[in-house]
């Protein structure tokens, strides 16, 4: 009665809850479960994205740590290449100062010869000279030819005892 006296029919309310209850049940069935599975579905697939993205976040993190650590042993590397060309140029250097320094050494000793020998040449033209005028002066002065072989044995023998004008 109360029912009646707010205006409503007991039996189509009984036959709206009856036909609530089936929709709700068949709604349930036919898409609830689905979309329920849908959105598991989708939920899992997120969460295995999330999983993923992590995975990957880390594989990227070791392989920056991993190319620090191969840019520091490069640059490692290098600095021991440019110590190494170093050490190589400085061998380089010293070895070359010292191939420079027997050449010097070598040119100076041939010069020393070249000089020995060309001073010792001036000395022997110089002393044919001096006894050629010495036997010439001779000549004249005695006003007749002389033996020159022997007036220069003479002479070489003089200044080999004087000690002038020696060899070496």
């Amino acid at each position: 009665m109360i029912f009646k006296s707010l205006g409503i029919d007991v039996a189509v309310l009984v036959g709206q809850l009856v036909n609530f209850a089936l929709l709700f049940g068949l709604l349930f069935l036919v898409a609830y479960k689905p979309l329920m599975k849908i959105m598991d579905e989708r939920s899992r697939k997120i969460k295995e994205s999330l999983e993923q993205a992590e995975i990957v976040k880390k594989q990227a993190e070791q392989a920056g740590v991993e190319a620090e650590k191969r840019i520091e042993a490069a640059a490692m590397e290098g600095h021991e290449t440019v110590a190494r060309a170093l050490r190589t140029g400085e061998e380089v250097k010293r070895e070359a100062q010292v191939r420079a320094k027997q050449d010097a050494e070598a040119l100076i000793a041939r010069a020393k010869v070249e000089i020995q020998k060309e001073r010792d040449e001036a000395i022997d033209s110089l002393r044919t000279e001096f006894a050629d005028i010495t036997i010439k002066a001779a000549e004249k002065v005695i006003e007749k030819s002389l033996d020159k072989k022997a007036h220069r044995d003479i002479i070489d023998k003089v200044l080999e005892e004087s000690g002038t004008l020696k060899k070496g």
